[in-house]
């Protein structure tokens, strides 16, 4: 008889907990609900099994356990009942709140935040030098706050000297543990300050990059929109690129560029970049600010937004709040609405287009509607043009050069501190001129004009 041979078994996942809460007279983009079953979405593209959620409302957080403390029990007893190994909780927890958590689940039971967990799913999608520095960063930002429970053991350990003093306000001795927690916590700045020394070598980088592309004229599109909205299949299919895609959130995040021919010949370059999504922490925002410069530095931005999903409209309501987050809010919006492949109802599509008007419905996965966009994008960067009265120091001879060969000048007129120009500019184009647009009281934005 045959031995049989062994092989190897897949490690099965971690179980997953989740736990909501609802904060009264707090606006929230997306109902409880939704809002849960995204963060389900988000745990198991990190790999974990969700076996169970509990939620709350309250009328603020509590401020040693974030949710009350019956509420509280129950979750154990539900964690003890589908044996989870983690509950993620769908806001971002103080240090105190995740001590506390902490210290009540037990050691077995690992408390992480929603922004623990998109950082985590960060770090497994950061393919390139940059987002890896990126996801450190960020994870550093997050983490030194909360440095503390490694450590509580060793200063058990220490029979109370170091705790007694830092509960006395006393100068005693310190134990062996608050001391390696100083020099966690030294160590940590140190490599925050190296990692963004690093970065802002990418951010010179892609600043000497950009001025290449503004010396060969190309406009460029940066596709933004809701994680999972489809960005990357569209840059697939305007470009026959290979950018990965895969039904999960955050599946790209090193942005990717390449060349799109437009209708009449024009050339324009698209830039995928990082979905966004509801409650993405600010240190995120702060950390992947080489990367959004991508978009700050656009001459027009496709806004692509699932319209399959229930919620299209919070969705897309998130994506420009984070635009106006990181500067972005003033550049042309193009807003495309995508997969409507798979709406059942061509009364949807009609009835969608009504509620964002001056959109394109395509389907990037079928190429339906694809022309149309081509053309409104063309129409955008080369056909518009806007009027407008910039007043422009002499030590910008770029953009005066580029008024004088891109746009229609209608009147010039120099003085002492620079030239003051009317006339039209592409609507591309008009984002570069904003900080020294004349404003109707007769002043430019930031000097007397």
């Amino acid at each position: 008889m045959a031995e049989k041979v062994s092989r190897p078994t897949q490690a099965p996942k971690e179980r997953a907990f989740l736990v909501g809460v609802s904060l009264r007279g707090k606006p929230q983009l997306l109902p409880l609900e939704e809002s849960l079953a995204e963060l389900a979405r988000l745990a198991e593209t990190a790999g974990l099994e969700v076996v169970g959620e509990a939620t709350q409302r309250l009328d603020r957080p509590y401020p040693k356990t974030f949710v009350g403390p019956g509420k509280l029990e129950e979750i154990k007893a539900l964690v003890e009942e589908t044996q989870a190994d983690v509950v993620i909780f769908d806001d971002e927890l103080s240090p105190r709140h995740l001590r506390e958590l902490e210290a009540f689940f037990g050691e077995n039971v690992r408390v992480l935040d929603r922004t623990a967990l998109i950082l985590d799913i960060f770090a497994q999608h950061a393919h390139t030098r940059e987002g890896a520095l990126q996801v450190e960063l960020a994870q550093y930002e997050y983490r030194l706050p909360r440095l503390t429970r490694a450590w509580t053991h060793l200063a058990r350990q220490t029979g109370g000297g170091g705790g007694r003093a830092g509960r006395m306000g006393g100068v005693g001795l310190r134990g062996p543990g608050e001391r390696q927690l100083e020099v966690d916590r030294r160590d940590i700045r140190r490599r925050m300050a190296h990692l963004r020394k690093e970065l802002d070598k990418v951010r010179a980088h892609r600043q000497r990059y950009r001025a290449r592309r503004r010396k060969n004229r190309l406009p460029v599109v940066a596709l933004v929109g809701y994680t999972n909205a489809g960005k990357s299949t569209l840059l697939n299919r305007l470009t026959n690129a290979d950018v990965y895609v895969a039904d999960q959130l955050f599946a790209t995040l090193d942005p990717t560029t390449r060349r799109v021919e437009l209708p009449g010949g024009h050339l324009a370059l698209f830039t995928d970049t990082v979905g966004f999504i509801q409650k993405l922490p600010t240190s995120l925002v702060a950390a992947f600010r080489a990367t959004l410069e991508e978009i700050t530095e656009a001459d027009l931005l496709l806004h692509v937004i699932d319209i399959t999903h229930p919620h299209a409209s919070a969705q897309a309501e998130a994506v420009l709040q984070t635009l106006r987050e990181i500067g972005a809010d003033h550049i042309p919006i193009l807003t495309v609405l995508n997969k409507i492949d798979l709406l059942d109802d061509p009364d949807r599509a009609q009835a969608a287009l009504e509620a964002f008007p001056n959109a394109v419905a395509i389907s990037a996965l079928t190429g339906q509607g694809i022309p149309e966009l081509l053309q409104a994008v063309s129409d955008k960067l080369y056909a518009s043009y806007e009027p407008v009265v910039v007043d422009l120091p002499y030590e910008q001879g770029g953009l005066i050069a580029l008024f004088h060969e891109m746009g229609q000048v209608e009147e010039v007129q120099h003085h002492r501190g620079g030239v003051r120009i009317r006339g039209r500019l592409p609507g591309r184009l008009v984002a570069r001129y904003a900080p020294f647009m004349i404003r109707e009281e007769g002043r430019t934005a930031g000097t007397d004009a």
